[in-house]
């Protein structure tokens, strides 16, 4: 049986993955869609409610918000290894 990679080990891949598509910062438009908003402006009620689970920043003469790959894919990862179900495993069918 496999063994699941550890929390650390799923937030490196999931940084390289981030960083490699979006650069070590994603903006707004990005975050939204990365963290499973379903809207930019559900993503915005979560800031104005205080719900915002990952450290965001704004930067001088930007517009919106923005955060760090690293602590996104840290995120992305801890809730991952927070759901109660696991997947059903996935049968190959070999066709050798």
């Amino acid at each position: 049986m496999d063994q699941q990679p550890s929390i650390q080990e799923l937030a490196a891949e999931l940084e390289r993955e981030l960083t490699t598509r979006y650069g070590v910062i994603l903006g707004s438009r990005i975050l939204w869609r990365e963290l499973g908003f379903y809207s930019a402006a559900a993503f915005s009620q979560a800031i104005i409610r205080g719900k915002m689970e990952v450290p965001l920043f704004e930067v001088k003469h930007r517009r919106g918000y923005f955060a760090l790959s690293k602590d996104v894919a840290l995120w992305v990862a801890q809730q991952r290894y927070q759901c109660t179900t696991e997947p059903e495993p996935v049968l190959s069918q070999d066709n050798s």
